[in-house]
């Protein structure tokens, strides 16, 4: 097999991926987008490995060992990171990206259009007393 068809294949799927990391809103989405963008890079990986094994006379399989390490990280970043999106959807009740704020601020913190009606009437209701 030629190298031309993973490698292919795996600028299509990394394109994809980055697709999705641009243009989604949903969190999980975008983390699917991201562990799409981490399997094309170890399809390379493994391509690459393999492609170079046939030409060096000892094989060290560096590109397996690395996919193996690839594969690690990205369970543990796919672990943590829908741990956060569940705290944040549990929190704000929302996993939409372009509604989050920073997290240290609070869903009360931000005063919303009602506060200022409520603040309005309350300085009325001081100066008549």
């Amino acid at each position: 097999m030629h190298l031309v068809y993973p490698a292919v294949l795996s600028a299509l799927l990394f394109c994809t991926g980055l697709y999705g990391v641009l243009a989604r809103r949903n969190a999980i989405l975008v983390l699917m987008s991201v562990e799409l963008m981490l399997n094309a890079v170890n399809l390379n990986l493994v391509a690459f490995d393999v492609w170079l094994s046939k030409t060096a006379t000892e094989t060290l399989h560096s590109g397996q060992a690395l996919t193996l390490f690839t594969i690690a990280i990205a369970a543990a970043e796919i672990g943590i990171g829908l741990a956060i999106v569940l705290a944040v959807y549990r929190d704000r009740g929302t996993s939409d990206i372009d509604r989050l704020r920073d997290s240290a601020e609070g869903p009360g913190d931000d005063p919303g259009p009602g506060d200022a009606a409520t603040a309005q009437d309350t300085e009325k209701a001081e100066a008549t007393t």
